[in-house]
């Protein structure tokens, strides 16, 4: 493998937001997943699961759920006086809230309790943290996964965005929805299909602004 096509293709990786007609297939999907699975967590303990919707009813179903919990949070900032604030969340946040509309494939990716060995014998016998560290630890490997998702599905050909809208603002509602069992997180959801679209390259911060060496 090139370090070159490595770097390649994760500079050209965008967030697309219009995608054509044509779906994904199942065994697409079984592919990313596959690539999904081998990403690094901690202790091996692999604290990830993905739904993915398909049905178009269902994904605007799920877009109307957003909304609706978008209007509600705009109808609170009003009731504080806060109009400006309201009409900007709708109009400048909601359609990156749902832009996974358009999308042939949604993918709902969850983040499961932190469970090893080491927590059962070690961790959880001396306190060592709190349950929502553990919680946290979850998420951060569900991330990962969901990078490796989105990386292979552009090597892949399709295009990815993800969001996390929906968490932000109708987790509930969505996991309700979908029959995803209560205990489970909601990191993002990522739309996924065959792009519409070719982003610019957005830019980045300097390497100097973020990195510090220390020898």
């Amino acid at each position: 493998m090139e370090y070159v096509s490595v770097k390649q293709l994760i500079h050209e990786r965008r967030s697309v937001r219009k995608f054509s007609d044509e779906p994904v297939t199942h065994d697409q999907i079984r592919e990313l997943i596959d690539c999904a699975r081998y990403a690094p967590s901690d202790t091996n303990s692999q604290t990830w699961a993905f739904v993915v919707v398909t049905n178009k009813e269902k994904i605007k179903a799920i877009e109307e759920l957003t909304w609706a919990q978008l209007h509600a949070r705009a109808e609170a900032a009003e009731a504080k006086g806060l109009s400006r604030e309201a009409r900007l969340l709708i109009k400048s946040f909601g359609p990156y809230a749902t832009a996974f509309t358009g999308a042939p494939a949604l993918i709902v990716c969850l983040a499961t309790p932190y469970a090893s060995k080491f927590r059962e014998r070690i961790f959880d016998p001396i306190g060592l943290v709190t349950d929502d560290v553990w919680r946290e630890e979850g998420i951060k490997s569900s991330c990962l996964a969901s990078q490796n998702l989105m990386l292979a599905a552009h090597a892949m050909g399709l295009a990815t965005c993800p969001m996390t809208g929906p968490v932000l603002l109708a987790e509930r509602q969505l996991k309700e929805y979908l029959g995803i069992e209560a205990h489970l997180d909601v990191n993002m959801v990522i739309a996924l299909g065959h792009p519409a679209e070719t982003p610019g390259k957005l830019p980045r911060k300097e390497i100097d602004d973020i990195l510090t060496i220390v020898d």
